[in-house]
């Protein structure tokens, strides 16, 4: 899985846009090194100031002791749903997005072993739930577009479904585009004029 991925991921622009006052934070986007791969998202708590609710990956933004985004991701999915740094080979990036709450994210790769999927635990005081979505799940949908603010502007973006789950918003952006860029799935993502 490791040396499929950053082939594809090689390939992949790597779009660094401008902060202008934006706060930097990371998201990690875990796929398991199996036969039928799994990917981990989150469900953030009703109790947080923002995002509610909302379908995410592990992460949040750069602190000061984080050496890069890579850190942040790590350090981020380790408090949030207990997947130690050791478990995670990194492979790569995304390009950089904007979040609507004024952060510049940066979407970090990495491909997890499979047994670590059991060892996953919600951190009560930041998630609801932490659970795993399968890519061929994800390749077999026909999503639903959602207009998204996703700054500068609004995008037309997939909205994908899962066991009750919602995946919206900047979360299916990176999503659609790693699936796009590693699996050709063609999904569109277009800014809306």
């Amino acid at each position: 899985m490791y040396s499929f991925l950053y082939d594809k991921l090689s390939t992949v622009p790597r779009r660094r846009l401008e902060a202008d006052g934006l706060k930097p934070a990371a998201v990690l986007l875990a796929i398991s090194d199996a036969e039928q791969p799994e990917i981990i998202l989150t469900q953030r708590s009703l109790n947080l100031s923002t995002h509610q609710g909302q379908v995410a990956f592990p992460g949040g933004k750069c602190d000061a002791e984080d050496q890069d985004e890579i850190a942040t991701a790590l350090r981020e999915a380790h408090e949030e749903v207990a997947l130690a740094p050791s478990q995670v080979k990194v492979v790569g990036q995304l390009g950089q997005v904007y979040s609507r709450h004024g952060f510049l994210v940066t979407p970090i790769i990495g491909v997890i072993a499979p047994a670590s999927l059991l060892s996953l635990k919600a951190n009560p005081d930041e998630l609801d739930h932490v659970f795993t979505v399968p890519v061929a799940h994800l390749l077999e949908q026909k999503p639903a577009m959602r207009s998204v603010q996703m700054l500068p502007g609004y995008y037309q973006v997939p909205t994908f479904e899962y066991q009750g789950f919602t995946i919206w918003g900047m979360t299916a952006f990176v999503l659609a585009e790693f699936l796009n860029f590693v699996y050709d799935a063609g999904f569109p993502l277009q800014q809306k004029p």
